[in-house]
């Protein structure tokens, strides 16, 4: 089985609208290989030989909390698997935390850049302690993003941060820890308990340096991700697959991983 643990759709009214602003948003130095809708995804996935894909929502404000979370819910099914969305600066994240529980979504997403909040503030600290009490995933996009100048608020010595502050659980860092920091990644994360998508993606991680972290942080950590509709999956598997790696180990980054941890 294989599952790209990272990919992102909207509504069909919305989809046109959101893909545009993100391409603008980003000088259109990305071309999206979907046009963001649940279709688009399903039709790439089963070009791609993808069996499932999880979706992460990023809610921008606290208005957008139940109509997102809800419709995240109605659109799984034994392809898609959806992560909820929260507000980072809701006002009772207990309660809406517990909502994401009572839809049956597997995690949260978390972007630190869109959401405007630093990953290891000690009030986020309480947010994912309480997240992953309720047994949910927690998945960040980690370090630059296109779209923002800096600094950064998801580079690799705060999830380094957060890794010592929790006590169990599952984190992810997206785009291996850090989009275009992975010395720093080698340098605070390898070792630690943070799991590791590999989205957005081959074409950037130095082949080298790629093989260094996955032996030294552990095959078990590590998750195969696109970041739909802004990488091509077919084509991130087809590099992961050319790598110098025993297929087991290959077919764990693939999907075991994701099928332990997602519990499916």
């Amino acid at each position: 089985m294989i599952i790209d643990f990272h990919t992102h759709v909207f509504p069909d009214s919305l989809a046109q609208r959101a893909i545009s602003t993100l391409v603008s948003n980003i000088d259109e130095i990305f071309t999206p290989v979907t046009d963001g809708t649940v279709s688009g995804l399903l039709a790439h996935m089963h070009r791609s030989g993808v069996d499932v894909s999880v979706i992460q929502p990023v809610i921008t404000k606290q208005s957008q909390f139940r109509d997102v979370n809800t419709w995240a819910r109605s659109i799984c099914s034994y392809e898609l698997v959806s992560f909820g969305g929260i507000y980072p600066h809701t006002d009772d994240y207990k309660r809406d935390i517990d909502f994401i529980v009572s839809l049956g979504l597997k995690g949260i997403k978390f972007h630190a850049e869109y959401q405007n909040f630093v990953i290891d503030d000690p009030k986020m600290l309480k947010i994912y302690d309480y997240a992953l009490s309720r047994g949910l995933i927690i998945l960040h996009h980690a370090g630059f993003d296109p779209g923002f100048s800096g600094p950064v608020k998801s580079g690799p010595i705060r999830f380094a941060n957060i890794a010592k502050a929790m006590k169990g659980g599952i984190i992810v860092a997206a785009h291996f820890g850090g989009h275009a920091e992975w010395d720093d990644v080698e340098r605070y994360m390898v070792g630690t308990g943070i799991y590791l998508d590999t989205s957005m993606g081959f074409e950037f991680f130095p082949k080298e340096q790629f093989l260094r972290i996955v032996k030294n942080h552990g095959i078990e950590k590590i998750l195969f991700a696109s970041d739909s509709p802004w990488s091509d999956s077919a084509a991130e598997i087809e590099h992961l697959r050319a790598m110098p790696l025993p297929d087991s180990e290959i077919e764990m980054i693939l999907g075991g991983n994701a099928q332990r941890i997602l519990h499916i």
